[in-house]
């Protein structure tokens, strides 16, 4: 996967931010998209194109159970999240449902990939490329099951 970094350099991004409360009731996931990260960033809807990701730092996605965060990010054009650490709930939200890859990177990564730079994720070698600064870092490598349900597609599609 390649595509251009959107970077929050800073821990705790909870799901309020990322899909505020008021747009819980939308239905339409396009229309969520468009206020993907506005509590945060209210210009990043024009910041984001079709596979780009999102870097950050500790405990992404933290806060309440809410679905629609991983579904907003993913139709916002978000195909992976790296963060150097995940909140449990979002983690299984975004893998179990299909929506985005949550890639757990260390501190090198964090500090060596920049705003805008485009990268290259090969979840097969558990590397990321810096392709702006030619670069290779590695990142967590998913667990047996987390692999399964993420090459079946979500886990409504795994069979065990």
């Amino acid at each position: 996967m390649k595509g251009n970094v959107v970077k929050y350099e800073r821990d705790n991004i909870d799901t309020d931010v990322i899909i505020p409360g008021q747009y819980l009731k939308v239905h339409d996931y396009a229309e969520l998209a468009t206020h993907a990260m506005e509590g945060l960033d209210p210009d990043f809807h024009s910041k984001v194109k079709e596979s780009d990701f999102i870097l950050s730092g500790k405990n992404f996605g933290c806060g309440s159970s809410r679905e629609h965060a991983p579904i907003a990010l993913s139709h916002s054009g978000v195909k992976a999240v790296l963060a150097l650490s995940f909140a449990r709930i979002f983690y299984r939200n975004s893998v179990d449902g299909a929506f985005l890859l949550p890639i757990e990177i260390e501190e090198d990564a964090y500090k060596g990939i920049a705003e805008g730079d485009e990268i290259d994720i090969d979840v097969s070698k558990n590397e990321i490329t810096n392709l702006t600064k030619n670069q290779t870092y590695k990142m967590k490598p998913f667990s047996d099951i987390i692999g399964k349900i993420i090459d079946a597609g979500g886990l409504f599609n795994y069979k065990p």
